[in-house]
């Protein structure tokens, strides 16, 4: 995916291992890729575990210009290596400082996972671009695939409804699951803080069906091969699903400005199947701080939460995993070393 600046035709070249070349240029309707603002581009038929290169190539709709990006070395997830490495940002949003700070200080990884709440709102359509697709000017996705899971701010704002013109998912869909050497991630999509009726959404909100629909979703995907014997489990979702203080929260108390710190909306549907499918740990943000809940009798899974978008309270979770063990190590912008967890392997 890129921007561009009007009405204008793209494709991707590319060429991968033994000097093999290609190129994408076609949508799934047949027609070559095309708009005023963003360039999207599938690309199937690519090999596990190999390096590539691309770049776009953009063409003005009346073809009387053209443009090529520079070369971009890209590597595709290995489902059958032997081990592999990841980086998780969380609540940035829209911090400059932060978000060049986190990339130029965290490691890279096989695959980077941003853990929501990208922005503050979408109340603005122009903050669109800048946000998603040139955060503080950097180019996040060098060399590594990026995974967005959405935050309840990634979902505010009359503007929210075209966020999913500017992300890429497997299915197109704001859930989902992959693999990478000895570890199964699934990504899920936390919705809102408070209940889809809440005025502040305005009717905007269905939060409530997609929870259900992940749900059934996550009965499917988590019994299927290379997610039921992975040695590891991770499951990567915005808002945390436990806290270390649990209120329930009435649901006509939220008027008063009460929100949720964890999603028992989401839990309540996918806990037994998170359960039933060994899920080890669940990778969360939205708290704006640090915290560590291991797992126990009532939630064998455990829960890790990362910091906030201010320099001092920022982090990012390194995750590395091979044979012996999954560790995940979380640091501030100084590198300081804040929480480390590991887990054994399950098989």
């Amino acid at each position: 995916m890129w921007a561009v600046n009007g009405s204008c035709l793209g494709r991707i070249e590319w060429t991968g291992p033994e000097g093999i070349k290609g190129s994408a240029a076609a949508d799934a309707f047949g027609m070559t890729p095309q708009g005023n603002e963003v360039l999207r581009v599938r690309i199937d038929g690519w090999k596990p575990g190999s390096e590539y290169r691309l770049r776009a190539v953009t063409e003005s709709a009346d073809r009387k210009r053209a443009e090529e990006s520079e070369w971009k070395d890209f590597r595709t997830l290995d489902p059958a290596a032997d081990s592999t490495s990841f980086v998780v940002w969380n609540d940035t949003h829209e911090n400059h400082e932060t978000l060049k700070a986190l990339h130029e200080g965290s490691p890279g990884g096989d695959f980077m996972i941003w853990n929501g709440d990208t922005c503050n709102d979408w109340h603005k359509e122009e903050w669109l671009v800048p946000t998603l697709l040139d955060p503080a000017g950097q180019d996040f996705t060098a060399g590594r695939p990026l995974m967005l899971v959405w935050g309840n701010h990634d979902v505010r704002g009359r503007w929210a409804y075209r966020v999913p013109e500017f992300v890429a998912t497997p299915a197109n869909k704001p859930y989902y699951a992959f693999r990478s050497g000895p570890v199964a991630a699934v990504c899920l999509h936390t919705g809102e803080d408070k209940p889809d009726a809440h005025p502040s959404f305005g009717g905007r909100v269905a939060f409530e069906r997609l929870r259900e629909e992940q749900a059934a979703w996550l009965e499917e995907v988590t019994a299927s091969p290379g997610f039921r014997e992975a040695p590891y489990r991770v499951v990567f979702c915005h808002i945390p699903l436990r806290w270390t203080t649990e209120r329930v929260i009435e649901r006509s108390a939220y008027g008063n400005g009460s929100y949720d710190y964890y999603s028992k909306f989401s839990r309540d549907l996918w806990h037994d199947a998170l359960v039933k499918w060994g899920a080890q740990v669940v990778v969360s943000g939205h708290t704006h701080q640090v915290a560590w809940m291991p797992g126990n009798d009532d939630f064998p899974y455990a829960q890790l939460t990362g910091g906030g978008p201010q320099p001092d309270r920022a982090t990012w979770i390194e995750g590395k995993a091979d044979g012996k063990s999954l560790s995940l190590v979380v640091k501030g912008l100084n590198g300081e070393e804040l929480q480390n967890a590991s887990f054994k392997p399950l098989r």
